[in-house]
């Protein structure tokens, strides 16, 4: 099981490369990671081609509900930024989940 330090590093890993990616520009949504496994929330803002305000949260009924939502164990995510784990294989199993509207659904496609 991985850190939540190892979390926030390794979250801030995946989402930059999203936020600074020119499909991405004019991006403004606020962005979470549940990890399962630690029983916490990471939470965020996707902004001006960066992350933003990354911070952590207990999960639970009052942790905001974020625009965009991924949900995955820690070694998952620390995995999908070493390149050891794909994102479309691991979310196709189940092992990520991801929610989103549907229109940054179709502006983050390309990027996932």
């Amino acid at each position: 099981m991985a850190t939540t330090d190892e979390c926030m590093t390794a979250l801030r890993g995946v989402l930059q490369p999203l936020a600074s990616h020119r499909a991405a520009a004019g991006l403004d949504r606020s962005i979470s990671c549940h990890l399962t496994d630690l029983r916490q929330v990471l939470l965020g803002r996707l902004a001006t081609g960066s992350v933003r305000d990354l911070r952590v949260v207990p999960e639970g009924p009052d942790a905001p509900r974020a625009d965009i939502r991924l949900a995955m164990t820690s070694d998952d995510l620390v995995a999908l930024t070493a390149g050891d784990l794909s994102f479309g294989p691991a979310w196709a199993s189940g092992r990520i989940k991801f929610e989103a509207g549907l229109r940054d659904v179709l502006r983050l496609r390309s990027l996932l």
